[in-house]
């Protein structure tokens, strides 16, 4: 398995669970367990995506400008978690920050995979690739 592999199964596990929020309603059990989960896998992946992906990135022209507004909607991503946990899970206002989280990680997973993924792979060696997607996958799981 490669970085972008494994990159990728987490992006659909966020996928599902943002796409999972915004289908409940009001103050549940249900949602509360998903945000909480989705708040968790996002966190964790941020962290790790940055230590094993981003951080070699940075030292590549190539990247180093994609890397960085990366890592810059990752803080966006965070302050509307923390948005969404000072709101009341009952009100309208839930709904429309956790729309907006919605539509942000959607579009952030779509441009690394789509536009990021394609430089890092001509920025990384197979064995970095390799090796990122190892001590990705070890400290993920």
């Amino acid at each position: 398995m490669n970085i972008f592999e494994a990159l990728r199964h987490d992006h659909d596990k966020q996928r599902e669970l943002v796409d999972a929020l915004i289908q409940t309603h009001g103050d549940t059990e249900q949602r509360h367990e998903l945000m909480d989960e989705l708040k968790t896998e996002l966190e964790q992946h941020a962290k790790f995506e940055e230590r094993y992906f981003y951080n070699p990135l940075m030292f590549d022209d190539l990247t180093h400008e994609k890397a960085r507004h990366s890592v810059a909607e990752h803080h966006e991503i965070d302050e509307l978690i923390e948005q969404l946990e000072d709101t009341e899970m009952s009100s309208s206002a839930w709904l429309v920050a956790a729309k907006k989280l919605h539509h942000l990680v959607h579009h952030h997973l779509s441009e690394e995979e789509h536009e990021v993924f394609q430089l890092a792979g001509k920025a990384l060696t197979e064995g970095q690739k390799q090796s990122l997607a190892k001590q990705y996958n070890d400290a993920m799981h």
